[in-house]
């Protein structure tokens, strides 16, 4: 019998999964094994917070716990699934990093893959989708990058932390979301990078992926994986990864883009402004499918005139704008105005042709499928 291809393997792995397949992480067979190494990268947020009482579920102070605290509290159950590793890259809400922090998040994630099999980062949930997108965009491995957070701090009662963050390595360790890019674990639901948002500003079931749908769920010792981002049919293949290798692109700073938000009357003055700031490039979240008020819209060609590029987004969290080809300005598909920034952030620091930008917009973790007759 032929010895299978790395390639063949994993992708047999995968459509194993995406049909619905359960396992269990730990059995006899494994623990004969060394067990996965899995590097848990911390960056504060809720699920290292810690709350004036053991009430206060919306009263507390973000990233104040170490990440190796948060591991050791789950021991010795974590051990029974991975040989964990902890690196604190920082330690505060979602909201203080900057892209300048991203950008070495990047290389801390991929330094970290170079020598373990898989990653989990905690981040707070404010922007964690941010978070999800830009390693999704720019991490060159293709081992699993699970991300991971709270809606609870880590102290109170019945807080969502410790069940997070365990089965995010329990999901890390399985290895089961190889070429996946990076997904999101929490409420034991498994959500990709590219799609999932944050939808209530309180509630545990607060992140969903709109029409795709979660990619699966985990249920205790099961993890089960109904479909897979579009970009596994890459698995094994230098496609795979996406033009943005930030070793590559130059180390100034990343080209500046902002977003503006479209409204009943709105004025054309925030365009403006973020134009005559030197903005290389702005997103609007239109009204339904992208549309913008006759100011802005205004604004918004003397800002092309100027060589400012705009991605196209809805304001309504669901649904496309699909791209016209209207000169100057992209529709971002399905893509959340927040996400669509930091794919034209990274798509202008990686080249000036807008046809080829506009070409990743369009295809960038996106299935195309082609019928012939």
């Amino acid at each position: 019998m032929r010895m299978l291809t790395r390639r063949s393997t994993v992708l047999l792995t995968l459509l194993t999964a995406a049909v619905g397949t359960t396992a269990p992480v730990a059995g006899a067979e494994q623990e004969k094994k060394a067990l996965p190494k899995v590097a848990v990268i911390g960056t504060g947020g809720t699920i290292a917070g810690v709350s004036k009482s053991r009430v206060s579920f919306q009263d507390y102070e973000a990233g104040k716990l170490p990440i190796a605290k948060l591991v050791g509290d789950l021991k010795p159950e974590v051990d029974s699934v991975a040989d964990v590793t902890t690196e604190q890259f920082g330690n505060k809400g979602s909201s203080g990093y900057s892209i300048a922090d991203y950008r070495r998040l990047t290389a801390t994630v991929d330094a970290q893959l170079e020598k373990n099999d898989a990653a989990v980062v905690t981040t707070g949930t404010d922007t964690m989708e941010e978070f999800a997108y830009w390693l999704d965009l720019t991490v060159r491995s293709d081992k699993p990058v699970i991300l991971t957070g709270a809606m609870r701090p880590w102290t109170v009662i019945g807080t969502d932390a410790p069940a997070n963050l365990y089965n995010a390595i329990h999901l890390a360790a399985s290895r089961k979301t190889t070429c996946y890019g990076t997904v999101l674990m929490l409420n034991d639901q498994i959500q990709a990078a590219r799609e999932v948002r944050k939808t209530n500003a309180l509630r545990m079931d607060t992140f969903t992926s709109g029409d795709s749908g979660e990619l699966g769920v985990i249920d205790q010792d099961n993890i089960r994986l109904n479909r897979a981002p579009a970009r596994v049919q890459k698995c094994g293949k230098k496609t795979w990864k996406t033009p943005f290798d930030l070793d590559r692109i130059a180390k100034k700073a990343l080209p500046k883009v902002e977003i503006a938000y479209s409204y009943q009357d709105a004025s054309g003055d925030a365009v403006k402004a973020f134009a005559d700031s030197g903005a290389d490039g702005v997103v609007t979240a239109g009204t339904g499918a992208g549309g913008i008020s006759p100011a802005m819209s205004k604004a918004r060609e003397d800002a092309v005139k100027n060589g400012v590029l705009f991605a196209s987004t809805t304001r309504t969290g669901n649904g496309s704008v699909y791209d016209d080809h209207t000169g100057g300005v992209i529709g971002a598909e399905d893509l959340t105005a927040q996400k669509a920034r930091l794919l034209l952030l990274l798509s202008l620091a990686a080249t000036d042709d807008q046809s080829q930008i506009r070409k990743w917009f369009a295809t960038l973790g996106t299935a195309q499928f082609i019928t012939r007759r």
